[in-house]
């Protein structure tokens, strides 16, 4: 199959901002995935697709599925809405404009500076937010890529437990010198510095030179 069959199966669309910044929005890996499921369906006119028709087209069971349907409902970022058609039979129907209302808010509020954006501006965010720059970073140190679930533990370090990118990269040097490669190893340094009340870059190098 070549790649003008591959067009009749259609295409599906996506904003960049949602691309670049969903992590920012406490949105993992595995939501994202069912996310993309629900705007395809929707854009091909199917607005409640069943958990079987959504798990047949990722990596997810039919439960885990139902899961994250219900934590996107939890989040604020979905709603499940009942609707009736033109004959006045009634159904039910997802709806994720809450989850572009969030982002167009994020964007509002952290990325869009009183004018409006071109493409330019929110393609080069996908290549240099914070969390991408940190992600390769730890891969060319760990000479791998990085697991969803591991991404994931890097991105709460930023927007849960609020490490500053400068001293993640400490920590991952440290744990580099120490040849532990392990997200573990670097959380429990991170952990230490933030009991130690370490916060700035110049605070860490003081205590680390201390312990040498």
């Amino acid at each position: 199959m070549n790649y003008n069959n591959y067009r009749e199966l259609g295409f599906t669309t996506l904003p960049n901002g949602l691309i670049a910044y969903y992590s920012q929005l406490q949105i993992s890996d595995a939501q994202l995935i069912l996310i993309i499921q629900l705007e395809a369906f929707s854009q091909r006119g199917e607005f409640f697709p069943s958990n079987e028709k959504l798990a047949a087209n990722t990596n997810l069971s039919v439960r885990d599925v139902g899961t994250l349907i219900q934590q996107l409902i939890d989040q604020n970022l979905l709603t499940l809405e009942q609707v009736t058609d033109t004959s006045g039979k009634i159904g039910n129907r997802y709806n994720l404009r809450p989850l572009y209302n969030k982002l167009d808010e994020y964007l509002d509020q952290h990325i869009l500076i009183k004018h409006k954006p071109n493409i330019t501006e929110i393609t080069d965010n996908l290549n240099n937010s914070p969390i991408n720059q940190l992600t390769r970073r730890f891969e060319i140190e760990f000479g791998r890529y990085l697991s969803p679930i591991e991404k994931q533990e890097l991105a709460s370090w930023i927007n849960i437990d609020h490490y500053s990118p400068k001293m993640i990269e400490l920590a991952l040097r440290e744990a580099v010198l120490s040849q532990v490669y392990s997200l573990k190893y670097i959380d429990r340094i991170l952990l230490n510095w933030q009991n130690h009340n370490l916060k700035t870059e110049e605070d860490i190098e003081n205590f680390l030179r201390r312990g040498r």
